[in-house]
């Protein structure tokens, strides 16, 4: 090697050593300013507040602000779709769930991203199971009455749109259960709620947090819940899988995510802080309150899982051709 050759090789040794030395220095200093926690929902919702409750414990446990953004519309793909445009740098956050994560990507015929491609799954924060309830004017108090109804005509069951969450929970449902309902979708669960509890509607199915209070004041009846174990907010009311409908499984979760390419370094780093901030009392009597279990799970165990999920959704709306334009 002449020697302009050598000098030239030895500059680029020590350009790349240099780089390895700040790049490693930047990611050891993580995080050196605010983060940006993105909640893809308006404000005042169930997810923007249990996020603010996490946002506070978060960055105390990182020693820099965990500010939350609100980037509402389309159902929530404008947000999710904003942090897959980020850096990848662990300074913008996504506060994704089962309607962001698995239940659009599922169902919309023109989503911008792929979950299995386009973000790391840093850590699951909740998961809250469904509820199938009745109305009050619902000839049906319990599984069996409500077996012994949908003999005599086809029962109505609500839920807050084509293609959300709860929609393909009953598709899944009906399958399973081998039982013919009529699908009546609603802009929103409130509005849904609403009907259910004038007895326009006759049954729903939709995340416990949002039936909860409905259920213990007795204005609606709960005929079971959609987890494979009980809910501790509900001991009396069987699962689906306990009534004959085997397997069946259907909730919802929250959980941390990041750009697609954030360094490892980084996402342990935010996995670690976020069980931790999870694991404080008030934040978990918080999620409680709500109806909400925080989850424990390990960063594989949660990707792991977010991949079966959106599978599991693909083909439950592949099968029952729901395609949201």
């Amino acid at each position: 090697m002449t020697n302009p050759a050598r000098r030239a090789a030895l500059a680029l040794g020590v350009a790349a050593a240099a780089l390895l030395v700040t790049s490693t220095s930047a990611l050891a200093a993580y995080p050196d300013r605010p983060i940006k926690l993105i909640v893809p929902f308006a404000p005042g919702g169930s997810n923007d507040i249990l996020a603010r409750v996490l946002a506070e414990k978060l960055g105390g446990r990182l020693g820099q602000p965990v500010i939350v953004e609100n980037r509402a519309g389309a159902g929530g793909t404008i947000g999710t779709d904003f942090v897959v445009k980020s850096p990848p740098d662990g300074y913008t956050l996504l506060l994704g769930s089962s309607g962001t994560i698995s239940s659009a990507p599922a169902v919309f015929k023109n989503i911008a991203y792929d979950p299995a491609k386009d973000f790391v799954a840093v850590g699951a924060i909740q998961y809250v199971p469904m509820v199938l309830t009745a109305a009050p004017k619902t000839p049906a108090a319990n599984w069996s009455e409500f077996i012994a109804l949908s003999k005599t005509k086809t029962i109505s069951i609500a839920s807050a749109g084509n293609g959300s969450s709860n929609h393909l929970a009953i598709e899944l449902f009906m399958r399973q259960a081998k039982l013919p309902l009529l699908h009546v979708p609603y802009k929103g669960s409130g509005p849904a709620i609403t009907d259910l509890l004038g007895s326009q509607v006759e049954t729903m199915m939709d995340q416990l947090t949002a039936s909860i209070e409905h259920i213990r004041n007795g204005k609606l009846k709960a005929l079971a819940v959609t987890s494979l174990a009980r809910s501790p907010l509900l001991p009396n009311v069987p699962t689906l899988d306990e009534l004959g409908v085997k397997g069946y499984e259907a909730g919802t979760y929250t959980g941390l995510f990041a750009p697609a390419g954030t360094p490892p370094v980084v996402v342990a780093r935010l996995h670690g802080a976020l069980r931790k901030a999870l694991a404080d009392p008030g934040v978990r009597e918080r999620y409680k309150n709500a109806g909400a279990d925080v989850w424990e799970m390990s960063q594989a165990e949660f990707e792991a899982y977010v991949r079966a999920d959106v599978d599991k959704w693909r083909k439950v709306a592949r099968e029952a051709n729901i395609v949201v334009e």
